[in-house]
């Protein structure tokens, strides 16, 4: 399997500062970037951070971890994604998600009450057939008389999801190319993985081995008492330590477990608001030996 890691930019990280670490990541020989959906934060919104990405480098790829699909129109969305891929083939890495994982963003995203699961189904299906299809589409949510979204990518695009839930673990199966995921531990991810094996047999499919990922967080020495709070919140039955890298050594120790469990995409962002050249610096001599 192809071992890659890409740096994952938080909260913190405002225009003012994409320029520099672009710059510097393409310098360094970062395989990727990833823009996390961050609506009321300094955070550049993820589509709009992948165009300016792409435009400034020749190599780096760029990925949402995750943006959220379930409220926007699957179409639209198949149109951004082919022409940022039209602009950079082979550099755009989608990742899509149910929900926000902050409530009060969540309201962003309107859907019919009790319905996003089965909206998020069909977002899913549309998506991949503006992207790959033409003709009409006729489903419960979604009503396109003629799909013609062009330019079309050649080759097509993957759509991986998020998620951490076993609905996740099937609609992965189901729909998706690989999963991306998050606050789960090495052993959680091991089943995760099986549970979408499983599912994408059952459905016909097959998820390549290689598509399965998580996104970490790497702290510098200690785990920040926010941060702590923040896992504590997300994951109450589960030791911050089992999901956030207090340092480096405890990093490399994490990704071993995820490795053995069957994962080989790694998303590595920083705690707090660091110096981001410095993270960008230490994120390579300490990881990119580790890619194959």
């Amino acid at each position: 399997m192809k071992i890659r890691f890409g740096v994952g930019l938080g909260a913190d990280t405002g225009p003012d500062r994409l320029a520099g670490v672009v710059d510097h990541l393409e310098a360094v020989g970062i395989d990727s970037l990833w823009f996390s959906e961050l609506v009321y934060t300094p955070a550049v919104d993820p589509f709009v951070g992948m165009a300016y990405a792409l435009g400034r480098t020749k190599r780096l790829k760029v990925g949402t971890s995750v943006a959220i699909l379930p409220g926007r129109h699957p179409v639209l969305v198949a149109k951004q994604l082919a022409s940022l891929a039209a602009v950079a083939p082979k550099r755009v890495l989608p990742v899509f998600g149910l929900t926000s994982a902050i409530p009060a963003e969540r309201d962003l995203f309107v859907v019919p009450d009790g319905k996003r699961a089965e909206v998020f189904d069909e977002a899913l299906r549309l998506l991949r057939a503006a992207l790959e299809g033409d003709g009409a589409f006729h489903g419960e949510h979604y009503e396109v008389r003629a799909l013609a979204v062009a330019p079309r990518p050649d080759p097509s695009l993957d759509i991986w999801l998020g998620g951490s839930a076993p609905a996740a673990f099937r609609r992965i199966g189901r729909l998706a190319d690989g999963w991306l995921g998050s606050f789960v531990t090495a052993s959680e991810a091991r089943g995760a993985r099986e549970q979408i094996e499983r599912a994408a047999a059952e459905a016909g499919r097959e998820v390549e081995s290689d598509h399965f990922g998580i996104s970490l967080a790497v702290c510098d020495g200690a785990i920040p008492d926010d941060v702590a709070a923040v896992v504590r919140r997300r994951r109450p039955d589960v030791d911050p330590a089992e999901l956030i890298a207090a340092d480096w050594p405890q990093l490399h120790r994490q990704l071993d477990d995820y490795v053995a469990a069957g994962l080989s995409k790694f998303v590595i962002r920083p705690t707090g608001g660091g110096d981001l050249t410095s993270f960008v610096d230490r994120f390579a001599a300490e990881l990119l030996p580790r890619q194959n």
